[in-house]
C-alpha cells in the first residue's frame, strides 16, 4: 500500500475538511440506525403490556354466599311501606364485586314461600332504578346494600294483608346459595307485610345493589 504525501498547506486542510464530513456522516447514518431500532423496540413492548387497571378490573369476581355476611339494617315503615336494608359485607379476605338484584324468599310462619320481586322503586329508602346497574366493588370489609320493602297497607276491595313473612332467604345476585334471616323489622315493630296489590301479586321486593351513601340513612 503507497501512501499519498500532501506537502501543500491548503491541499492537506481540503483533505482533512473531507475526512470530518465523511466522518460526520456515517455518525449521523448510524445514530439513525439506532433510533429507528430502539422505535422498533419500544413499540414491540409496548404492544405487549395491557392497561394494569384493566387486567385487574377483569380479574374480580361477582362475590358468592360463602364469603358474604347478611344483615338486615335500618329497619322501619314509611309512606304505606315497612322495610330495611339488605347489608352484604365482604368477610373473605379477596376483592369481589356485587350487581343487580339479589334473590330473596319471604317465609310465612307456615312455611308458604313467595319470591320477592324486583322492584323499580321504592318508598321506604327513596330509591329509583337506573340504568346500567351499579358494580359495587367490595375490598376485604366493605359492604353493599339492597332495599327490601313492602306494602303495609291492604289494597283494592282487600280488607286486610295475608299472614306476614316471619323468614327471609337472602342470595347474592347470581348465586345460589342462601342466608337465613329473621323478618323481624325492629323498626316498624312487626314482620315484614306481605300484603299484595290490587291485582293480588305479593307487594314486597327489593332494590338491586347499590351503596349506603345513595339511601337515605
Amino acid at each position: 500500500m503507497r501512501f499519498q504525501v500532501v506537502s501543500e498547506p491548503r491541499a492537506r486542510s481540503a483533505a482533512y475538511r473531507g475526512l470530518t464530513r465523511a466522518a460526520a456522516r456515517g455518525r449521523t447514518a448510524t445514530m439513525r440506525a439506532l433510533a429507528v431500532a430502539a422505535c422498533g423496540l419500544v413499540m414491540t413492548a409496548c404492544g405487549s403490556q395491557s392497561s394494569p387497571e384493566a387486567a385487574s378490573s377483569a380479574s374480580i369476581g361477582a362475590c358468592v354466599t360463602a364469603q358474604l355476611k347478611i344483615s338486615i339494617i335500618d329497619t322501619g315503615a314509611l309512606a304505606g311501606q315497612a322495610g330495611g336494608y339488605l347489608k352484604f359485607t365482604n368477610d373473605s379476605h379477596a376483592t369481589c364485586r356485587m350487581s343487580g338484584w339479589p334473590a330473596v324468599m319471604g317465609l310465612t310462619a307456615t312455611g308458604q314461600a313467595t319470591r320477592l320481586r324486583r322492584l323499580q322503586s321504592t318508598m321506604f329508602g327513596a330509591w329509583h332504578y337506573t340504568s346500567p346497574l351499579p358494580v359495587v366493588t367490595l375490598q376485604p370489609g366493605d359492604s353493599a346494600y339492597a332495599v327490601v320493602a313492602a306494602d303495609d297497607q291492604p289494597a283494592g276491595g282487600n280488607t286486610r294483608c295475608p299472614a306476614p313473612y316471619v323468614r327471609l332467604r337472602v342470595s347474592p345476585p347470581g348465586d345460589s346459595g342462601n342466608v337465613p334471616l329473621s323478618a323481624w323489622l325492629p323498626g316498624a315493630g312487626s314482620y315484614l307485610p306481605a300484603c299484595t296489590s290490587a291485582n293480588g301479586s305479593p307487594a314486597a321486593g327489593t332494590s338491586t345493589i347499590t351503596t349506603l351513601s345513595s339511601l337515605p340513612h
